[in-house]
């Protein structure tokens, strides 16, 4: 009777100690690791998308001052769109060719939006828009978000990367993980992370147009 009560105590004790056992070699690192890239990815879309959503808004804002720089203006809609239209989830992170896809498509748009920005220099009267002077801040607000998030994304990817390839966790990564790729990284491009800037200088040359039509309502 002893023998069996014993047994009984063993066996649950024995599957705890493994448990902790395999805790202590890293067994749930790769898991662990790969949630945190994931919720980083997740910030980095979610700023994308602020930033998506922001630029219609701009867009109406500035063409009621300058509906002559119809060529950026139609740009900055295209760019948007071929940004939006890209398709990408959480398999993403492991796909290099897709991953280069999102990112060359935020950057085109990032170029474009800066130089909308540019041309404001231009146009006074809208320059002291309340509606517009909202949406810069906000804007460059987002911007600011993209660059830390997309650093918040590459620094727990590196981290994620180095456990899949070394020791002791690289065992767990050829065999009970061995379905786990490698997160890719956001290439560290100028154009990328530097967020578009507006002087106010009104001093800056320029011409405002004919007549300014009145901003829209936010």
């Amino acid at each position: 009777m002893r023998r069996i009560l014993s047994r009984r105590l063993l066996l649950p004790l024995a599957g705890l100690v493994a448990a902790v056992s395999l805790a202590g070699c890293g067994v749930n690192t790769i898991p662990t690791q790969d949630e945190q890239v994931k919720a980083q990815w997740a910030e980095v879309q979610n700023q994308y998308q602020r930033r998506a959503d922001l630029i219609p808004n701009l867009v109406n804002t500035v063409k009621g001052y300058a509906a002559q720089e119809e060529r950026v203006l139609t740009e900055v809609t295209q760019a948007r769109a071929s940004a939006t239209q890209v398709q990408v989830d959480a398999s993403t992170i492991a796909d290099p060719a897709s991953f280069e896809r999102f990112q060359a498509a935020q950057d085109q748009l990032s170029g474009v939006l800066g130089r909308l920005l540019s041309i404001t220099e231009n146009y006074p009267d809208l320059k002291s828009n309340a509606n517009f002077l909202a949406l810069q801040s906000q804007l460059e607000g987002t911007e600011n978000r993209i660059v830390i998030a997309r650093r918040d994304y590459n620094e727990a990817a590196r981290v994620y990367n180095t456990t899949l390839r070394t020791f002791p966790s690289v065992i767990w990564a050829k065999t009970l993980y061995a379905s786990q790729k490698p997160a890719t990284l956001f290439a560290a491009t100028t154009a990328a992370q530097t967020a578009p800037t507006v002087s106010f200088d009104t001093s800056t040359p320029g011409s405002a147009p004919p007549s300014a039509a009145p901003a829209p309502r936010p």
